[in-house]
């Protein structure tokens, strides 16, 4: 059996300018809404997992499905938010007026999430648990295809692949974290 974690391609949300955590809210519902950008040519291991997947599934995010449809628009895709990224936990506090650019106020949110802070939104440990049932859905899914792909998100897959080597799949320990890389894992009966 075979299971290809996709990262999703890059965002066409590409606004870049400082700003204070607050606003990061609404910059993130953007990230969300849009789609990514078409690319001229994808990665031939992505190409070539899609091509051969009995079965491919998504989040239900804009990113996620625009990305299985510039891989292959001709395929049937599942899209479930069970797969969906993890949440950044954004404190509606102003934090003294601090303006940051959108990916350091990632980079530290993600730092302190991972230490416990969640502000009331998804936690470290309820995304692993959610990410324990997505991978079990993954693997009912090969059970029946043989060959599974996921178009996801790169700290989700992350998880997921956490999981699956957990329960015995050979594949790298962690998933690539590029924009349309691929990661396969594989389990032997």
């Amino acid at each position: 059996m075979e299971i290809t974690l996709i990262r999703h391609g890059k965002s066409l949300w590409s606004e870049n300018k400082p700003i204070t955590c607050p606003e990061l809210k609404s910059w993130v519902e953007k990230y969300d809404c849009n789609g990514v950008f078409e690319e001229k040519i994808y990665p031939t291991e992505t190409l070539g997992k899609i091509n051969k997947a009995k079965m491919v599934l998504t989040s239900d995010l804009k990113r996620a499905i625009d990305s299985t449809k510039f891989l292959n628009p001709n395929l049937p895709v599942i899209s479930d938010p069970l797969f969906r990224e993890t949440e950044l936990p954004i404190p509606l506090a102003k934090l003294w007026g601090l303006k940051l650019n959108p990916r350091i106020w990632a980079v530290i949110l993600r730092c302190l999430w991972l230490i416990g802070y969640s502000s009331g939104g998804e936690s470290f440990k309820d995304a692993q648990i959610r990410a324990a049932k997505a991978t079990k859905l993954l693997v009912e899914c090969a059970k029946v295809h043989n060959n599974v792909v996921l178009v996801g998100h790169g700290f989700f897959n992350m998880l997921i692949g956490k999981e699956l080597r957990k329960i015995g799949w050979n594949g790298r320990k962690k998933p690539s974290s590029k924009h349309w890389n691929s990661t396969t894992y594989l389990f032997n009966q």
